[in-house]
């Protein structure tokens, strides 16, 4: 709840003009509160689901990425018509947000007392974690090279559809089909990785986002943008949710620590990736280098995933 009233109130800063210094201090702190509210509710409904042997419905949890995404987009579409400034948009935002924060509280689950016997030896198991393997590492940073690789086109996305007047559209309709993408596309990933291993899941997953975000700036017509974001909502969440399962089974020791870590790393990426992407825009005048070095990133995640993971 800290996190998510955070959250809310950073985006209420949003709405005024405060110099670029607290804005980026702004987004600092938006980006560590989204993020440590989405571990933490990983983990609650990971656990709940492992304790009644239903970890394969894990996926539906992310299905609310998509609606996030698709709502929001068209929530920005449908006030942006009638709201004069960003600002306006922004406070919009910021009240649905404390709206939906007010909810959450009603849909958390009870905390569960446990009998001092179960503390002692929950007390003796987390001393008895065993240190991550060179699985685990590897999984970890394929995860970093992930959150690079597709935050470049997830950042950019609206300003790829501006640089053309005919792109215009795209600059809503384009979220709107990632958010989309999103919903049907985590059961498919489960499934996929049932079958095939979810590794080999995630590296199937990662080639393809690489061809949406080559398809970014290769083909940068309507056509083009709709591709590169359905395979960018296709996949990215998926990734998300069938690489945390994986990191349970290789590490069902302490899941914790290596979700922990992994979203570290997933947030390093996508710290360097749009920092990097604005280097080469100013370089070049164009995404096109950046685009493609972060394809090229993506195929090395594939790389490093398509090898199966042994457990600690």
């Amino acid at each position: 709840m800290v996190a998510l009233i955070t959250s809310t109130v950073v985006t209420f800063l949003m709405a005024f003009s405060l110099g670029v210094y607290w804005f980026v201090v702004i987004r600092f702190l938006a980006g560590l509160a989204s993020a440590y509210a989405f571990v933490l509710v990983a983990n609650i409904v990971m656990q709940r689901l492992a304790e009644k042997h239903s970890l394969h419905l894990f996926p539906i949890h992310f299905t609310g990425v998509g609606i996030g995404i698709a709502g929001s987009s068209l929530m920005i579409e449908w006030l942006g018509a009638s709201l004069e400034t960003s600002s306006q948009l922004w406070i919009a935002s910021g009240v649905l947000s404390l709206v939906l924060s007010l909810c959450i509280p009603f849909l958390l689950p009870p905390r569960k007392e446990m009998p001092p016997q179960a503390s002692m030896q929950s007390a003796q198991t987390k001393t008895k974690t065993k240190p991550l393997n060179l699985s685990a590492w590897r999984l970890i940073f394929a995860y970093g090279c992930f959150g690079f690789g597709y935050v470049i086109t997830a950042t950019f996305l609206g300003a790829l559809a501006s640089l053309t007047p005919e792109l215009a559209p795209m600059k809503s309709l384009g979220w709107l089909l990632v958010g989309l993408a999103v919903i049907p596309s985590v059961f498919f990933w489960e499934k996929l990785g049932v079958r095939i291993g979810y590794g080999r899941a995630i590296a199937v997953a990662c080639m393809l986002e690489a061809v949406g975000v080559a398809l970014s700036v290769l083909m940068p017509t309507i056509a083009g943008l709709s591709a590169a974001a359905i395979l960018l909502g296709g996949t990215f969440v998926g990734i998300t949710s069938i690489g945390l399962v994986e990191a349970r089974r290789i590490a069902s020791s302490n899941p914790r620590q290596i979700v922990g870590l992994m979203t570290a790393a997933f947030g390093l990426g996508q710290m360097f990736g749009p920092s990097f992407a604005g280097y080469l825009y100013e370089l070049n005048g164009d995404f096109m280098l950046a685009s493609l070095v972060a394809a090229g990133v993506l195929i090395l995640a594939a790389l490093l995933t398509i090898k199966r993971f042994t457990p600690a």
